[in-house]
């Protein structure tokens, strides 16, 4: 049986015939029925964040892994978690088969060995703590399924993101993901509409357990990280936001912050000095509204 991901789709059957207009309309119309599928599986998307967060309260830190398209989703998914929402780099890690070489040329053949995905969960110190979600757009990958399985017998929460029903991969966690898109326009380039589906579901679990931690107060991203003149921009806007300060007045106190967005914040609501507001923040997992709480 052919996978899903695998098939010809008739649809695109003569897309080298039309005009450029006309293949970007037939690629676009293949798009809008990624969102569909992935409003399919919002329960076990809900389900294993649930369970993620629970992992990460106890201690645990959140796995990605994959190979090629997937795995580089998983990574780049990871790595945009720490500026965001102000967390450890170690909280959200993304594992790709082939490791850093991999994310900007291919090796494909990397995703082969079943060992690899093993030995590379075990690198990391992978723990019954932690939870581990294999990417696998066709749900067979042996390199990606070797890990959840060994992430599994170890007592890690596991779970999958695959395109694929009934696949290897859904078969060797607790939890799967299984957002059914298609055929892909050019058939087999699983990059396209899995990929789409795979980064759509991706955004939603690292996004909401972060909500669930208590490091997004309504839809403001409260413990960014302010890195850059741009972050730093937004970081005053948030202030003078959540403590209804003018902007003259939000700039010194940012600045006496040291522009750490948390600290300047927890000052100003719970009229404490710059240590007290660190040091609260220190014992409340930097998670702002807690810090306040403890504060009065």
């Amino acid at each position: 049986m052919i996978p899903i991901t695998e098939q010809e789709n008739p649809r695109t059957a003569e897309i080298d015939k039309l005009s450029t207009l006309e293949a970007v309309h037939l690629i676009n119309d293949e798009d809008k029925l990624v969102a569909l599928a992935v409003e399919q599986v919002l329960p076990e998307i809900a389900e294993a964040v649930d369970k993620i967060v629970e992992r990460l309260k106890n201690g645990g830190r959140l796995f990605y892994v994959g190979s090629g398209t997937s795995g580089r989703l998983g990574v780049l998914d990871a790595s945009e978690i720490p500026p965001t929402f102000g967390v450890s780099y170690d909280l959200v890690q993304g594992i790709m088969a082939g490791g850093y070489d991999a994310l900007f040329k291919a090796t494909e053949s990397s995703e082969d060995n079943r060992e690899a995905g093993k030995i590379d969960l075990q690198n990391r110190g992978v723990s019954e703590k932690d939870a581990v979600v294999g990417i696998a757009a066709s749900g067979g990958t042996p390199y990606t399924v070797g890990a959840v399985e060994y992430a599994k017998s170890l007592g890690c929460f596991t779970a999958c993101v695959t395109c694929v029903p009934d696949s290897a991969i859904t078969k060797a966690v607790e939890i799967a993901i299984i957002p059914v898109v298609g055929a892909e326009a050019i058939t087999g380039s699983s990059r396209m509409k899995a990929g789409t589906a795979q980064k759509m579901v991706l955004n939603m679990i690292s996004t909401v357990s972060m909500i669930r931690l208590g490091f997004v107060k309504g839809n403001r991203m409260t413990n960014v990280k302010s890195s850059n003149i741009k972050l730093k921009e937004r970081s005053l806007r948030i202030l003078m936001a959540e403590t209804g300060l003018d902007e003259q007045t939000a700039q010194v106190k940012f600045e006496e912050a040291n522009h750490d967005l948390r600290v300047a914040i927890v000052v100003q609501k719970a009229h404490v000095s710059r240590e007290a507001a660190e040091n609260a923040l220190k014992g409340n997992d930097f998670m702002i509204e807690k810090a306040v709480e403890s504060l009065y």
